[in-house]
């Protein structure tokens, strides 16, 4: 391989051996499941956890994915074995970028699979032991302050099956006042395309 490598040493080593891949689906005896992403865009991620007393004891994961997908699930399933399950509710992609010594900036949006999958599991114990009052709702982020447009609104754009940024601004009016939200809006646009497709 080239000198080119746009990715620190930890990223590589967690992509060339990443930790923790669930192989054997069919035996594990998960306590919480949780999946995200389309395989239409080639980005899914799955993760399983295993709970005793509250505490995360094991957590095995397996995608269809990039290199940073793949190097943040195996860096996430490392940091969350050991912690409580509100801790580890509470892990953010920023979280696990910074623990692999960074992410090309195009890149980081792919971080957020794992955070999404490992959430969706913890809500699923929640679920399966009745414990539903411990899910948290996650509150709308405003990005776009001239014409008050959230986080979520994107997320819903993309979900109900909107495409491309364009057809995003004509149908919200998001950019059009000041301007300085459409990089990030740009960017989680990009992540919610890979999450839904």
């Amino acid at each position: 391989m080239s000198g080119n490598w746009l990715y620190s040493e930890k990223v590589k080593e967690h992509f060339m051996n990443p930790r923790n891949v669930l192989d054997d689906e069919d035996k594990y005896e998960s306590d919480g499941r949780g999946e995200v992403g389309s395989m239409a865009c080639g980005d899914q991620m799955l993760v399983v956890l295993k709970i005793k007393d509250n505490i995360v004891t094991d957590c095995k994961w397996k995608t269809y994915g990039c290199a940073s997908a793949i190097a943040s699930t195996s860096m996430m399933s490392e940091m969350v074995v050991g912690m409580t399950l509100k801790e580890a509710y509470r892990i953010k992609p920023d979280d696990i970028v910074k623990k692999l010594g960074g992410l090309p900036e195009h890149k980081v949006h792919c971080s957020v699979l794992g955070d999404m999958a490992l959430r969706a599991a913890i809500e699923d114990y929640y679920r399966r032991n009745g414990l539903e009052s411990e899910i948290e709702i996650i509150e709308a982020k405003v990005i776009c302050s001239c014409k008050n447009v959230t986080d979520k609104d994107i997320e819903n754009f993309v979900k109900t099956g909107g495409k491309g940024f364009e057809e995003l601004q004509k149908k919200t009016s998001l950019g059009t006042g000041c301007g300085k939200c459409i990089k990030e809006a740009k960017e989680l646009l990009h992540g919610y395309e890979h999450l839904y497709g």
